[in-house]
């Protein structure tokens, strides 16, 4: 099904690429995202949908002095944050806490409480477990794994432990599974490794190459998604990691990002540099039953599990975020820097 956008829009100074739910605010549906100007003096900013659910307010403006490659919201303190950036000659990682009191500041300024500064590669990205409260971070550059002990009281994080994946590799990008707080999955150029933090040893792997995003299903364990470059979106069962259990055509040019929603479990979003989002249906893995509310499903045909394509966009979609407070919501972060927030209420059944 295409169609253009019913979605409410809000727009960036700057060029960007990434943005993340804040899971931790239970009162709001918010995001945060961040700009990527070369020149300029980049920015934060934290959005919120208004109650109404009818236009995108920003809560918080904050100055980020260097572009913004990665964005991540604390899981467990709504005003806590990772950035992963570039000074133009240097990659660099922080976390940063948004200031108590910003709606009453003049120009609130961000505290940054740590910098992740073990790095000598390029940073790709700093990962939270998205399960709940946790005090170790991870982050990935081009070729090491980094575990980091993070303590917010204290405003330090420390090396816990560390791997490189050898000169073979390039890593790219990775995901905390949330069914396991000691296994992450790591992409790389011809593969996706996946590894025990307990060891820091790699577990398996899938042997697929330009994978540019992946997701792990936060309500079936074991169900695993990866975006790939020119071949769309497979699902896997990691206990059978030699095929993928179904494979989605994806986007008409590259398939950037992938996103499994956090309450129905058969419902994946992506975006790609063909300036559109698609929402899919996967299907039922295996004999699981299906426990969230029912989707729209005609059991007597054969379902195209393209549920909706949203194209109007002007650019390449990079950024993408379910809302965890309401689920049927997500964000969408295109390379102009325009953010748009839809519903896809109408794709799922009544009770």
């Amino acid at each position: 099904m295409q169609g253009g956008s019913s979605g409410i829009g809000y727009g960036l100074k700057y060029q960007a690429r990434c943005i993340s739910d804040v899971k931790a605010d239970t009162d709001h549906t918010s995001f945060i995202t961040g700009t990527q100007s070369l020149k300029e003096e980049n920015e934060v900013h934290l959005i919120r949908l208004s109650s109404g659910g009818t236009e995108l307010i920003c809560e918080g403006l904050f100055a980020h002095a260097n572009e913004i490659w990665d964005i991540a919201s604390c899981p467990f303190d709504q005003r806590i944050f990772s950035t992963v950036y570039s000074t133009g000659e240097s990659y660099g990682a922080a976390i940063w806490q948004i200031p108590e009191l910003y709606g009453e500041l003049n120009s609130p300024q961000l505290e940054r409480i740590t910098s992740l500064d073990a790095h000598v590669g390029k940073i790709k990205c700093v990962l939270w477990w998205p399960s709940g409260r946790h005090d170790k971070l991870i982050s990935i550059d081009e070729e090491t794994l980094f575990l980091w002990s993070f303590d917010c009281s204290k405003k330090v994080a420390q090396v816990q432990s560390q791997e490189s994946v050898g000169m073979l590799h390039k890593l790219s990008g990775g995901a905390w599974d949330p069914h396991d707080v000691n296994a992450v999955a790591v992409t790389c150029d011809s593969a996706t490794q996946f590894w025990d933090l307990r060891t820091m040893k790699k577990t398996n792997s899938i042997e697929r190459a330009h994978v540019r995003n992946v997701d792990y299903n936060p309500k079936k364990k074991h169900i695993f998604v990866t975006a790939e470059e020119e071949s769309g979106i497979c699902i896997w069962d990691l206990r059978k990691p030699e095929v993928p259990i179904q494979e989605l055509p994806g986007h008409t040019h590259w398939t950037w990002a992938v996103k499994c929603n956090p309450e129905y479990d058969r419902l994946i979003l992506s975006a790609g540099t063909d300036s559109t989002v698609n929402l899919w249906l996967a299907s039922p893995s295996g004999s699981d039953e299906f426990t969230s509310e029912s989707l729209v499903d005609s059991p007597t045909r054969r379902v195209d599990p393209l549920l909706h394509s949203y194209s109007d966009y002007e650019d390449s979609v990079y950024g993408l975020a379910w809302s965890t407070r309401e689920p049927w919501i997500f964000a969408s972060l295109s390379y102009d820097g325009r953010v748009v927030v839809e519903a896809v209420k109408p794709f799922l059944s009544k009770k």
